[in-house]
């Protein structure tokens, strides 16, 4: 897959989505990167430490997280991605829900857009991929964690983001799938698609793991975020061996070693 000018050999490969954060309220990083230099300085440790891309967010989505509004979101991305643009070469993805944010960061430099949900939330947000000809992250996601039957259903859920896609006219090869661990989902859900994570194969797209220092992991081992990173690193190990290819996460050296260790294994 080409993501910017950058082939992603996600056959052969794991790769590290490191998170940039430039909100005063994210659940483990609130604040610490919002000021331009102190982004800077961030993306360049992180490259440094292994990533491969970066992904910016400009509003938390954590449980009772404050909605933000579109000019303010843009505000807060748009002069980062121009900064890191500039001064990096490293693509660089948009997480966001709303597709003007989604189309400001794109005429910014980034190259990927990450919707959270899975284009079901803003009307325009597909038209907005397809217009832009990024590449998009599709997020499993839904208003509540009420299935009839867990699986199917998720599977379901994520057939009808990607008719959306195709109706909207996103290339086929331009589309990763995330489970969405975190989101419309309760602790025993998240387990349950992490397990059986390998069921995502079946729609032959690149897979997105983001667990990084997540409550599936501190409900797991009764650990607050700032001790959750063993735990991060046990879901990476397992995630590339379920044939996960990008990892979202905060501390990008330690995932980048386990991730290189894993492929030497799986690919002899």
């Amino acid at each position: 897959m080409l993501i910017g000018n950058h082939v992603f050999d996600f056959d052969r490969k794991g790769y590290i989505m490191g998170i940039l954060n430039v909100t005063p309220d994210s659940f483990s990083d609130g604040g610490r990167f919002s000021e331009i230099d102190s982004a800077l300085f961030h993306v360049e440790d992180m490259i440094r430490q292994g990533a491969d891309i970066i992904d910016v967010g400009g509003e938390s989505t954590r449980p009772g997280y404050t909605p933000v509004a579109v000019a303010e979101e843009i505000d807060r991305v748009v002069p980062v991605i121009e900064a890191v643009s500039k001064r990096f070469d490293i693509p660089l993805s948009i997480d966001t829900m709303k597709a003007d944010v989604a189309r400001e960061a794109v005429r910014a430099g980034a190259c990927m857009i990450n919707d959270i949900w899975g284009l079901k939330k803003d009307p325009d947000m597909a038209g907005t991929v397809a217009d832009t000809g990024a590449v998009c992250c599709l997020m499993h996601n839904r208003l509540n964690h009420f299935y009839k039957d867990f699986l199917p259903d998720f599977c379901e859920d994520v057939e009808e983001s990607l008719r959306i896609a195709r109706k909207a006219g996103i290339a086929e090869d331009k589309i990763l799938l995330d489970p969405g661990v975190g989101f419309g989902k309760d602790y025993g859900q998240n387990m349950e698609i992490i397990r059986h994570l390998d069921i995502m194969e079946r729609w032959d797209k690149p897979i997105l793991l983001g667990v990084s220092r997540k409550s599936v992991i501190g409900l797991t081992l009764d650990l607050p975020v700032d001790q959750r990173m063993e735990g991060t690193l046990a879901l990476t190990a397992f995630g590339r061996m379920k044939k996960a290819s990008l990892f979202r996460v905060h501390d990008v050296c330690e995932n980048r070693r386990v991730l290189d260790m894993i492929d030497a294994l799986m690919n002899g």
